[in-house]
């Protein structure tokens, strides 16, 4: 009789847990909405992840506060933005000891796990299991470190190890619980080293060139003439695009950078032998187009862009891979139904737009991140959301989700009446935004503001500078229009909505300049 008793519990149990739905949170880092099929269809096809799409809903504008990889983690984990939660930059050591997220999830019955990238210095806490990669971790053969804290290099690609890793987890479980699971993947982040399998297929293709490729920076403001981001100038030969160094000497005057080369050489020594010698062939001939074209700045910039494309795509085309992996692991282990699967990335990224890559301004190409949410019985498939959306709101959506109650210092949004159906937009007016690291890495100058449905302002605070751009009229936001007589009003209007949103979410810097 005892038996049953226990039996008839832990059933009960099992049950309940059932009832509870997990999560599955998926983030990549620096992909691009561009580079989702369901979003654009120019330059890759992702079946997997617009499978997300097509069995629930795609985000249109969805956007973060800070577009850079360490704040937007600890905005993943505190609903705040980077004033409040300490990160404002890729230095700073996270506080563990806050109350977080996975830590909430842990106090009402749910396991919870994090696999792949961290980012953020300290170790993660709040987890009941844990395998991170120290750093930006890398492609080829990734250390990760356990919850021991022993590193260990693992051999194989960075995105199937991580997405074994995630499986084996989800294998090993109490699955008496339901689970949290945030799944993180270190590509498509610079510096691109793809597979052979998906170099071999993008090498051979030429995209689109972005109508702003060739954009001169000397006609814009402070900000656009200092920025280190420039395709041409500041994405490197080697370590970024793997040009093999032995020409040199051909290049004539040319400044060779020693950590360039060694960047190079780390990267390709990764590489398994047996894949190495056709990559390194597929490079080489990258060093043929570079010697004719050398001296012609366009013609270098059009073919930086076409390799630079090609090494991103294949990466981005493993990465939709694993979540096909992922997916098909949930269908055959009955946990599709009841499990909510989000995807989205750390933020945007440049892709030729003004000639650029990397990311961190507040323009829709860097701010806008891809958000697809499936959710079956509860979202409808195919559906879309238009409102403005933020990475702050990603907390109390995932607490509301799971009838969680959201603390108060949270400062975004449920997003759970828009899954649902309950509620067909948000009632916000402005997205807030605040980006501070320079001039470590790439020189962009710091600046806050406020994104509209149709204006957005913002404001350089440290060069006195303003911008406003109109999306509907300016989508590629290449024309301010702060000194517009016409606009004079607006932009008054947006100063004061901007003062408002600052002072809402308790942020004080800068002090001055807004009046």
């Amino acid at each position: 009789m005892r038996w049953l008793l226990l039996f008839a519990l832990c059933f009960s149990q099992i049950i309940l847990a059932q009832q509870r739905p997990n999560i599955i949170y998926i983030m990549s880092d620096d992909h691009d909405a561009d580079a989702i099929s369901t979003y654009n269809i120019k330059f890759i096809s992702t079946p997997n992840i617009d499978r997300l799409a097509k069995e629930g809903m795609l985000f249109t504008r969805n956007f973060v506060a800070n577009s850079i990889c360490g704040p937007v983690r600890a905005t993943l984990l505190t609903g705040q933005h980077s004033h409040k939660n300490g990160i404002r930059n890729n230095r700073t050591r996270f506080d563990s000891s806050k109350l977080t997220l996975p830590k909430i999830f842990q106090q009402n019955g749910y396991q919870t796990a994090i696999v792949g990238k961290w980012h953020l210095h300290s170790y993660p806490t709040g987890f009941d299991y844990w395998k991170i990669l120290p750093g930006q971790g890398l492609y080829y053969d990734p250390r990760m470190i356990n919850m021991h804290g022993d590193t260990a290099v693992i051999k194989g690609y960075a995105t199937d190890v991580i997405t074994d890793e995630a499986i084996n987890w989800l294998d090993n479980r109490d699955k008496t619980n339901p689970f949290l699971l945030l799944y993180h993947h270190k590509a498509p982040h610079r510096n691109f080293v793809p597979t052979l399998k998906w170099l071999e297929v993008f090498s051979k293709k030429s995209f689109p060139e972005p109508a702003t490729l060739f954009a001169d920076m000397s006609k814009y403001g402070q900000a656009w003439r200092t920025q280190k981001m420039s395709i041409l100038r500041d994405l490197t030969l080697f370590t970024d695009l793997k040009v093999d160094p032995a020409i040199i000497p051909q290049l004539g005057v040319y400044t060779i950078d020693s950590s360039d080369i060694r960047g190079y050489t780390a990267s390709m020594n990764r590489i398994p032998e047996t894949d190495r010698k056709r990559m390194k062939e597929i490079y080489a001939e990258r060093g043929k187009q570079l010697l004719k074209a050398w001296g012609n700045d366009r013609l270098v910039l059009k073919l930086k862009y076409q390799w630079y494309m090609q090494d991103y795509m294949a990466c981005v085309a493993s990465l939709d891979e694993n979540v096909g992996r992922l997916l098909e692991y949930l269908d055959k282990n009955n946990l599709a139904k009841n499990t909510v699967v989000i995807y989205t990335s750390d933020q945007g990224m440049y892709l030729g737009e003004n000639g650029w890559f990397d990311k961190r301004w507040m323009y829709d190409v860097s701010m806008q991140a891809p958000l697809l949410i499936r959710w079956p019985e509860k979202i409808k498939a195919g559906s879309v959301c238009t409102s403005l959306v933020q990475n702050i709101d990603y907390v109390p959506s995932f607490l509301d989700i799971a009838g969680i109650k959201i603390p108060e210092w949270v400062q975004g949004i449920s997003l759970l009446p828009i899954l649902t159906g309950k509620q067909t937009s948000l009632s916000r007016k402005y997205l807030y935004y605040h980006y501070y690291e320079y001039p470590i890495d790439h020189y962009v100058l710091p600046h806050l503001g406020i994104r509209g449905e149709r204006y957005k302002l913002i404001y350089f605070y440290t060069a006195g500078e303003w911008e406003l751009y109109d999306l509907k009229t300016d989508m590629q936001e290449q024309h301010n229009l702060i000194k517009s007589a016409a606009h004079q009003a607006l932009v008054q209007q947006m100063k004061i909505e901007l003062i408002k949103l600052r002072n809402k979410y308790d942020d004080h810097e800068p002090a001055g300049g807004l009046q």
